[in-house]
């Protein structure tokens, strides 16, 4: 069906109309609107490294701009007691990340691209005064610098060519492949993609570089055989990358770090991941850790007698909460999990400085809260629970009498900043303000959190965005957002991606529902999802829509709208097939038909396990709950949009997805994205799909409702 150029217009002026007039309440109050502009070019602070003495924190901050030649981000330091104002370290356009403290706390390493680097390498920098020195020139790149015990010599990972031994030939194999007159690749396991790239035969190696002048790098795994094994490979993080999540031993003359021989059988098994030791000196790893369980995230106790780790029982399931254990050190045999009978799963931790305590932060309804829990096992009980907001990236310092604890802390209404955390006084204080004066003048309500009994029996957590100049006595469109993942929770958070206040700026109230499968309630939540991907979950979420129009007067039943991305994405489709109460749909990233999707993505085992098996075996899953078997009832206007370069869920769904739209007549537009991957990442894209949005949804939206709300 095409879209004249008339109704183009109609409906972009429609959201200029409802945008201008939330402003001008806004501006009536004395509070500026949420725009995408306050939002994009807000600073952006990144994880804190507090130096083991506990006087000062390291962090990264973006100065962000819609023309990344214009953008800065740099290292800045702030003493932890908050007695002066961060300062700037480092002036560069490249950004620069994976801070590491030398032990005596003078010297910092990180990771950037100064001139002459076609690559990322590793920088030191004396605070003492001086500028940042090279320490790597590798072919291959450098990342994840960390010290030795007595600061001279840096361990790092790098991408490497298979079976190069050595620098030079590394640099030989890259000299080959960049002559080679033919240009294909070639695969014989898989995976072959992953998230927006394609896969080669490089591996993700541990090196180790001495500070001693003239000194080269050595790759501790080159011509072992753990790496000779055809799934080899480090642990795989969301960006796509390979991480070894490598640490030096206490004593400096090994080092752990996570891998997996596995990689390869992804296709019909899952995949564990286990912790290694090798030799500093380099030789065969020795494999610590077995069987059907994953480790990850090592981290020594600062004494050096334990080892801590998370442990995951994610064996043929869907979702598996990681939990944190511990192996005393020297390893000596089977560790002892912390946090059995805590039912959420660990997210950042960190050891005490009197090693008789571990810290850690967990999900928890929408926020992240901080725990604790006995060094060697006990009861892991709250420390500290803020009001609203999350924390994240905990760290506190190693060798202090009075230990410093620091993380990210921000809220869906205060972007991150730098915090120092008190569990005695159960608060935290902010080290940085880089944002506070500008969000102050932010017309954006905190969010608003209710729970509600779902017809299966499932308490459902909820939270709602306000628009500008709300006015309780006014009416207004709801617009539910529904979360990716499905292992995901909204979380009372500043997201760019899916912006809870701009997407209410127009003058919508906009819920975000927490549906079974969502992290943050427990693990069999999160596992009840397998099995019934799409109905049960879109059942709570259409649930959560009749009951905030039950609880909430202000929102007009008669004008409902719905989107979401990638999971969300998923189940907007499925509302496409399964009701007409929205009025109007928006779904990024989503596919249409799982059998389809289970061959294309980038992974396809926990297709398996979330459908019943392979889809030529078609269980009942595979043909009840796949939205493409249902386009005969595709009636719902709907926007669709979608990253050329996503491999996740890749093109081929929305296309078919947009082709039976066009089939069924239904009033839709295509917005593909050809720079972009599963996510919308750069400015001039992430403005103009805001504008996209807005205009599609006014589009729809204005006017008498001709659905009644809660109709199937």
């Amino acid at each position: 069906m095409k879209t004249t150029l008339r109704t183009k217009l109609l409906f972009l002026v429609q959201g200029v109309i409802v945008a201008l007039s939330c402003a001008a309440v806004a501006s009536a109050q004395g509070r500026e609107p949420v725009t995408h502009e306050a939002l994009w070019l807000m600073p952006r602070v990144g994880a804190p490294a507090v130096s083991p003495d506990g006087k000062w924190v390291v962090f990264s901050l973006v100065e962000p701009a819609y023309d990344e030649k214009d953008q800065a981000s740099d290292l800045w330091i702030v003493p932890a007691d908050g007695s002066a104002q961060p300062r700037r370290l480092t002036s560069n356009k490249v950004a620069e990340g994976d801070v590491a403290w030398s032990s005596d706390s003078r010297r910092i390493a990180f990771v950037t691209r100064r001139e002459g680097d076609e690559v990322g390498q590793i920088y030191v920098l004396d605070l003492g005064g001086g500028e940042a020195t090279r320490v790597t020139s590798i072919e291959t790149g450098a990342a994840s610098p960390k010290w030795r015990p007595d600061g001279k010599a840096l361990l790092f990972t790098s991408l490497v060519y298979p079976n190069a031994a050595d620098e030079e030939a590394n640099r030989r194999a890259a000299e080959e492949r960049k002559n080679q007159k033919y240009n294909v690749r070639t695969f014989d396991t898989f995976p072959v993609r992953r998230w927006d790239r394609w896969l080669d035969d490089r591996q993700v190696h541990v090196l180790v570089q001495s500070l001693e002048s003239g000194a080269k790098p050595v790759d501790l795994l080159a011509g072992t055989q753990l790496v000779r094994s055809p799934g080899y490979s480090g642990r795989t993080v969301d960006t796509g990358n390979d991480e070894l999540d490598g640490v030096w031993a206490p004593d400096g003359q090994s080092v752990v770090f996570v891998a997996t021989t596995l990689r390869h059988t992804s296709a019909y098994a899952a995949v564990h991941e286990h912790l290694f030791q090798v030799s500093a000196a380099g030789g065969e790893p020795r494999q610590l850790t077995n069987g059907t369980l994953t480790y990850g995230h090592p981290k020594f106790q600062p004494d050096g007698r334990a080892l801590y780790f998370t442990v995951t029982d994610d064996h043929d399931q869907i979702y598996a909460l990681d939990r944190l254990a511990m192996a005393p050190w020297p390893w000596a045999g089977k560790p002892t999990v912390l946090t059995a009978s805590f039912d959420r799963s660990v997210g950042g931790f960190a050891p005490s400085a009197d090693n008789q305590w571990v810290y850690l932060t967990a999900e928890d309804a929408g926020l992240e809260k901080l725990y604790v829990v006995p060094a060697r096992g006990g009861e892991t009980r709250l420390a500290v629970s803020p009001p609203r907001g999350v924390y994240t990236n905990l760290q506190i310092s190693s060798n202090t009498a009075s230990p410093v604890m620091v993380a990210n802390w921000g809220s869906a209404v205060e972007p991150t900043e730098i915090a120092r955390i008190d569990p005695a006084t159960k608060q935290h204080r902010l080290l940085t303000r880089f944002t506070v004066e500008r969000t102050a003048r932010l017309d954006w309500p905190p969010l608003q959190h209710f729970t509600f009994t779902s017809a299966r029996g499932k308490p459902i957590h909820n939270m709602i965005a306000l628009p500008p100049g709300f006015d309780p006595a006014r009416k207004y469109p709801l617009l539910v957002v529904i979360h990716g993942g499905p292992a995901n929770m909204w979380r009372d958070q500043i997201t760019l991606r899916w912006n809870y206040h701009l997407l209410a700026q127009p003058g919508y109230v906009v819920l975000l529902t927490n549906y079974t499968g969502s992290t943050g309630f427990g693990e069999k939540f999160g596992r009840d999802i397998q099995l019934d991907p799409f109905a049960g979950p879109a059942s709570e979420v259409n649930e959560a829509a009749d009951e905030a129009i039950r609880r909430f007067a202000f929102i007009d039943g008669s004008r409902q709208a719905a989107a979401g991305a990638s999971y969300g994405g998923h189940l907007i489709n499925w509302l496409e097939a399964t009701t007409t109460r929205y009025r109007v749909l928006v779904g990024h990233a989503g596919l249409v038909n799982s059998e389809a999707q289970w061959g294309t993505s980038d992974y396809i085992y926990s297709r398996e396990l979330m459908n019943g098996g392979p889809p030529w075996e078609q269980s009942k899953v595979w043909k009840e709950q796949n939205p493409i078997r249902r386009a005969a009832n595709f009636k719902t206007p709907i926007l669709l949009s979608v990253g050329e370069r996503d491999f996740r869920v890749p093109l081929n769904n929305t296309l078919e997805n947009w082709s039976a739209l066009q089939r069924m007549k239904v009033p839709s537009r295509l917005l593909v994205w050809p720079a972009e991957n599963h996510w919308i990442l750069s400015g001039e894209d992430s403005r103009h799909f805001y504008s996209e949005v807005h205009a599609w949804l006014a589009r729809w939206l204005s006017g008498p409702s001709s659905v009644s709300a809660g109709q199937p």
